[in-house]
């Protein structure tokens, strides 16, 4: 019994050690503002404080540089829109993601807090966005837009498809330099102690995330449709981006804290698993519903 105490506090003290030796996340001397103007005084009136944050500058390249990208990709043979249309594009796309991703961190993650302060909605900058409600939101920018333009909507997905995911790598190394959304605790080497994740080591998801959701599936996506024919099937490449997205995302969420205020859900699943399921059904459907069609011609 005494040599299986020692035991246990050999572990523990060992445990507390290696915690001890996770990377100190301020030591990384990473801020969320890149800029930040204190408040002063000018015509009589108090004005600030102002601050340009990473969260916004994240959005703000992910937009730009998926248009470019969505340029480019635009100078296949036969695209389903031309380039002046995705110029057109950009403004749907940035309602669509800030609209929807705002609306569905408040319907999918904190609908109580919102109901009773609902202007705090508004309040972007204190953050809350959630990527299902972006998705929704982008999906709704592509159906009107195609419409109002007498485009075909699967084609004209299938190539934001291949741009989303810029987007979400940036937005995941946002959330890394924010300290925020961080992973569980874990003894693994590259653990990160989170300012606001107490004094422990946890896994740094942010960046597994932005790995998995944002590089893998951009370079996926990209293969598809450079090296095979997956641009000229209608419906292929967005059913491979939702499907797959939510196969990542569900993997990782396993090793990604849960929301405070939600916690674990049914069968120990987080939120982000629960949107995740529907997900991989829909992009599994889609993909075997393209797959029967006849190829696009090229």
């Amino acid at each position: 019994m005494v040599r299986g105490a020692r035991g246990g506090q050999r572990e523990i003290v060992g445990a507390i050690e290696h915690f001890q030796a996770a990377i100190d996340f301020a030591s990384l001397g990473l801020r969320p503002e890149i800029i930040e103007i204190p408040a002063f005084e000018a015509f009589g009136r108090s004005l600030g404080p102002f601050a340009l944050r990473w969260y916004s500058l994240a959005y703000i390249a992910g937009i730009i540089l998926g248009w470019a990208y969505l340029k480019r990709l635009l100078r296949a043979p036969n695209p389903p829109m031309s380039p002046l249309q995705a110029d057109d594009f950009i403004t749907w796309a940035t309602l669509g993601i800030i609209g929807g991703g705002r609306l569905g961190y408040v319907l999918f993650y904190n609908l109580d807090q919102y109901l009773a302060k609902p202007m705090s909605i508004l309040a972007l900058w204190d953050g809350g966005m959630s990527f299902h409600g972006g998705l929704i939101g982008m999906v709704l920018a592509v159906l009107i837009f195609a419409a109002r333009n007498g485009l075909s909507a699967v084609r004209v997905g299938d190539y934001i498809a291949c741009v989303v995911p810029i987007g979400q790598t940036f937005g995941r190394l946002a959330n890394f330099i924010n300290g925020e959304l961080y992973g569980r605790t874990t003894d693994v080497p590259w653990a990160v102690v989170f300012p606001e994740g107490g004094a422990v080591g946890r896994h740094p998801s942010q960046l597994y995330e932005a790995a998995g959701e944002g590089v893998l599936l951009l370079l996926v996506l990209a293969w598809l449709f450079y090296r095979t024919d997956a641009r000229l099937r209608p419906g292929l490449l967005t059913g491979v981006f939702i499907g797959g997205f939510g196969l990542v995302r569900f993997i990782i969420e396993y090793f990604r804290e849960p929301d405070r205020q939600l916690g674990y859900l049914a069968f120990d699943w987080t939120m982000g698993q629960w949107l995740c399921v529907p997900m991989i059904v829909v992009g599994a459907g889609v993909v075997a519903w393209s797959l029967r069609r006849a190829p696009h011609p090229a």
